[in-house]
């Protein structure tokens, strides 16, 4: 009975992945205006919260500087996080099926990159928006820098005695 609860229930270990390809889609689906006035939102939020915890004493028009210089680069910390987490998610049930090393790396890592080019592709049909290949690049290291630090935790599970 044991054995047969784990069989069914492993194929569910990737549902945290498709959610999170879910995700994904519903951001990409958004309109350039739309994704833009998000992820304007977050880096206020973190422009505001960074002068209130260090302290920093910024007016509204530094803050406002602020926010204008590290928009960019709050946008492309997110292509990367979304595809850490991903491929974390996607990585650990491969991992319980029994890919470890290189194969997990490739497999999970080919699933990651094939889908970040998929999205690019789909947001060339949502106005405002356009396939970058430099965000597939940005995706990608999001995603294997995910793949192996769930190489490196289960090493570590392991007590650092089996190969990754």
């Amino acid at each position: 009975m044991k054995r047969l609860l784990i069989t069914l229930c492993k194929p569910l270990s990737f549902l945290p992945a498709l959610c999170m390809m879910y995700l994904i889609f519903t951001f990409s689906a958004q309109t350039g205006e739309q994704s833009s006035a998000l992820s304007l939102k977050a880096t206020r939020t973190i422009v505001t919260v960074t002068n209130r915890i260090l302290d920093r004493g910024w007016s509204d028009t530094e803050k406002s500087a602020k926010v204008e210089e590290y928009h960019y680069y709050v946008r492309k910390a997110a292509h990367m996080t979304e595809y850490c987490i991903l491929s974390i998610s996607l990585a650990i049930p491969l991992h319980v099926y029994g890919l470890g090393g290189f194969g997990l790396l490739l497999v999970a890592g080919t699933i990651c990159v094939l889908f970040a080019a998929g999205d690019e592709y789909h947001q060339s049909f949502i106005g405002g928006r356009g396939p970058s290949p430099k965000d597939v690049c940005i995706d990608s290291i999001g995603a294997f820098i995910g793949i192996i630090l769930t190489l490196f935790f289960s090493w570590i599970a392991r007590g650092g005695k089996k190969r990754l």
